[in-house]
Parts: C-alpha cells; structure tokens; sequence
C-alpha cells in the first residue's frame, strides 16, 4: 500500500521532469541550429506541464514539491529555452547586446513564477501577468515565421512580453472557456506548423512535429474527460 502511494504521488512529477527534458532538448536543437524542433519541445513542454497539474488534483498527490520541481521546470523549459530559440533566430548578428536582450525574459519569467509561488491572495477566474507558460508558448509560435516576420516586430512582441509576466495586468485564465488551459495556443501552433509546411513544399518540417500529434489527441482528450467528469460531480 505504501509503495502504490509512493507511485501515485509521483506521477505527476514524471510529468514534470518530462517537460523539463523537453527544455533541455529545445535548447540543445537551437544550438544545433534544428529551430523548428527547438520550438515543437517547447510545445510539447506546454502539453506536458499542463497536464501534471491536472494529474495532480485528480490524485490528490500536491504536494510542495511537485510545487517547487514545477517552478524550476518551467524557468528552463518556457523561460531559458525560449530565449535561447529568440537569440540564435533574431538576435545573434547584435552578439552580447543580444544576449542581454534576450536575458530580459528568463529573469523577468522567473520574478514572475516566484510572485506567483508566494501570492496567496489570488483568484482563480484571472492571472496576475502573463504566465510563463503561455508566454513561452507564444515565443515558439513566432520563431516558425521567422523567415517572414521582420526582426523589429518580433522584438518587440519579445519585449512586450517580459514586461507583461511581470506586470499587474489581470489576465484572464479562461477556465471557465471549454478548452484547455493553453490549448488554444497549442492549437495555433499546430495550424501554423500546416500552413507553413502546405505554402513551402521544400520545407523541411521536424520529425517531432508528427510525434507530438499523437500526444496532443491526448492531452486534448484527458482535459476534456477531466472537464467532463468534474462538471457532472458539480451538478450531482
């Protein structure tokens, strides 16, 4: 009994550790030069962390660790891999000038997880700042049109963004919105990475975009079972 606990409880730390591999893997293809798998391991990181969460409290297994490992997970994963991806697409030619521009997100992600760590006070209908996740998230999306998008406008959604994660905005988490959380950006992700591939034959897309459809059939299906189940224990 104790060892089937001990297994429950860590379950959705595998889910963790999972996504941070995933931040170390995006990190290593951007230094390789492989920037659309650099942006697909950030994406299925999103996937990953959004799903330990939910697994959870479905278990009954929070505890201040999975807390914690979380935290360090996401500064790799949608803080320091997504800078690392914007610096060797749209920053590199600036040397260090990029590289302290491309700082301002990791440091201004991790203020921002840390307030969140320590913030009791806050509501479940919004977030205060842009969580990492999603701006990460968003950071990926952006390197795929690359080649399209000018330097400037990307630099400023950069920009704009660090500042956003650590502002007192309220943004709204959408929980009520049958979807799941960060589900909408992933699917953008997937309609871009289509559109991209079906306007340039001689793209040529990553292997791990045809292995993240399968977990994001997945990840869609369990936080709408997961929904399901709790709005039927809601109306019972």
């Amino acid at each position: 009994m104790g060892s089937d606990n001990l297994i429950k409880r860590n379950i959705p730390n595998i889910f963790t550790l999972s996504n941070l591999l995933f931040g170390f893997l995006s990190i290593g293809f951007s230094i390789m030069g492989e920037y659309q798998n650099a942006a697909v391991t950030i994406l299925i990181g999103m996937m990953l962390d959004s799903m330990d969460g939910r697994l959870a409290r479905k278990l009954n297994a929070e505890t201040e660790f999975g807390k914690e490992l979380d935290s360090l997970a996401d500064i790799v994963t949608f803080g320091v891999a997504p800078a690392i991806l914007i610096f060797t697409t749209t920053f590199a030619d600036l040397g260090i000038l990029g590289l302290l521009i491309a700082s301002m997100f990791p440091v201004c992600g991790a203020i921002r997880l840390a307030r969140f760590n320590v913030d009791t006070s806050g509501s479940s209908s919004y977030f205060t700042g842009v969580p990492i996740t999603a701006a990460g998230g968003i950071i990926a999306l952006l390197t795929l049109f690359d080649a399209w998008v000018p330097d400037v406008p990307i630099s400023i959604v950069y920009t704009l963004l660090s500042v956003l994660m650590i502002s007192r905005l309220k943004i709204p988490s959408l929980k009520e919105v049958p979807i799941p959380k960060y589900g909408t950006i992933i699917t953008v992700f997937f309609i871009s990475m289509i559109i991209v591939i079906e306007t340039n034959t001689m793209y040529e897309y990553s292997t791990l975009f045809i292995v993240s459809i399968p977990l994001y059939i997945v990840f869609m299906s369990v936080h709408f079972i997961l929904k399901k189940n709790k709005l039927k224990k809601n109306s019972s």
